[in-house]
């Protein structure tokens, strides 16, 4: 059983506000929960009905964690559910801590990582961390406006993703003036094209808003203006769409 505290709890969780306040954000289902669990992630508490404790304990097990397991009826799971349907496992989950120092471990100069202004759209967010795992990229640093990491609906999106590809937040000119010996292939309507583009293996693919692009503040740190040529009478490319484009273009050159 659940107390209605616990409960509570849980639902707060949902929201933005609680989330940023206790550091923890949920992750539901079966393949999400598995990813988590076999991740650096630290899981604070596991929920799950009764036909799911067997198979949580072997996935526990293996990879030797403790963790403690609430049972919870199907309907106590619908209440503390941000899903449509509920699943029958969910996870409480600590927030990694967002530190500019962490980012000084990474080798910015032999590997390429995507940089994101100002994304809006959980989905596209979220597409976007599942494609860089996808590609074998392991950074993404976001702007200070882009959509929450932890939302719902950005985890739900990566697909389990989120369990490999680190994602920081930072102040995006203060980040590119620290590396500025490396290149910024900034994503824009005017630009080289990126089957003509001779790319460096490190430094940084720049990708900008859903409807306004990069932002200008960034625009002089672009050293390498890329585009993906258009053969039809589309306006644009979603944002997630065109990563995808152009870091399968970027690897299938340097590899």
């Amino acid at each position: 059983m659940i107390s209605k505290a616990q409960i509570s709890f849980i639902k707060s969780i949902h929201q933005k506000k609680y989330r940023q306040e206790y550091q923890l954000f949920l992750v539901e289902g079966d393949k999400l929960v598995a990813e988590i669990i076999d991740s650096a992630f630290i899981i604070d508490q596991i929920y799950c009905t009764e036909n799911k404790v067997q198979w949580l304990s072997s996935l526990l097990s293996k990879v030797s964690k403790n963790i403690e397991i609430g049972l919870v009826s199907e309907s106590e799971m619908e209440r503390i559910s941000m899903l449509k349907s509920a699943s029958d496992v969910l996870a409480i989950v600590k927030m990694p801590k967002n530190k500019p120092e962490n980012l000084d471990m990474i080798d910015f100069d032999n590997q390429m990582t995507l940089v994101l202004d100002d994304i809006k759209d959980p989905g596209n967010l979220g597409t976007i961390i599942r494609i860089a795992d996808w590609f074998g990229f392991k950074n993404i640093v976001c702007s200070e406006n882009c959509v929450e990491i932890f939302n719902p609906k950005v985890v739900q999106a990566t697909m389990g993703s989120i369990a490999r590809v680190a994602v920081s937040i930072q102040h995006l000119p203060d980040f590119f003036a620290k590396h500025s010996h490396l290149p910024v292939y900034g994503a824009l309507l005017k630009g080289e094209n990126i089957f003509q583009q001779q790319w460096q293996k490190g430094g940084f693919i720049l990708m900008g808003s859903e409807s306004q692009g990069i932002s200008t503040d960034l625009i002089p740190y672009i050293s390498n203006p890329i585009t993906i040529p258009a053969f039809g009478g589309a306006e644009s490319l979603n944002v997630a769409i065109a990563t995808a484009v152009i870091c399968s273009e970027y690897k299938r050159t340097i590899v």
